[in-house]
């Protein structure tokens, strides 16, 4: 899964503060899943973005991680104030070819 978060460009330094306290509520809780953080350097996607994407072992367990994202109520807090610095946001799921 993955979630793509395109911010303004103006106020990345408050976005980055606030995607700090989620990599920061990943670490010390087990129940969190645990995402990779990216931005692009040469992409399709603008450099005012954000990448979070985590591999799951199926479409159901991602789909679990969203329900859990949107219950959690540290998420919700953080994300209530992430959101008004977003101008898009985008979630993609991907299956693995295994050939």
């Amino acid at each position: 899964m993955r979630i793509i978060q395109q911010f303004d460009p103006a106020r990345e330094d408050d976005f980055m503060a606030l995607e700090r306290q989620f990599d920061e509520l990943e670490k010390k809780r087990p129940d969190f899943p645990k995402g990779r953080r990216m931005q692009p350097v040469s992409s399709a996607e603008p450099v005012n973005t954000l990448i979070w994407q985590c591999d799951f072992p199926d479409i159901e367990t991602a789909f679990m991680a969203l329900n859990f994202f949107d219950g959690d109520e540290a998420h919700e807090k953080l994300f209530r104030k992430q959101v008004e610095l977003m101008k898009s946001i985008k979630i993609e799921f991907y299956k693995t070819l295994d050939f």
